[in-house]
């Protein structure tokens, strides 16, 4: 897994809930856009669940 990978899926498991992409862009300090497709690739690897839309959690 990529670093930047990783570094987002941390970000969602240290909030605890469902998150918005902007949420961590504010955490991890990249573009929302480079935020944005990461999820997309980490939704399409099953590591990412969106409970809601817009909102994204790390698979259980």
């Amino acid at each position: 897994m990529a670093d930047k990978e990783q570094v987002i899926l941390d970000a969602m498991k240290k909030a605890g809930k469902p998150v918005k992409a902007g949420d961590i862009t504010e955490v991890v300090g990249m573009s929302k856009d480079e935020v944005a497709k990461i999820i997309a690739t980490l939704k399409k690897q099953g590591k990412v669940v969106s409970p809601k839309t817009c909102f994204y959690a790390p698979a259980k």
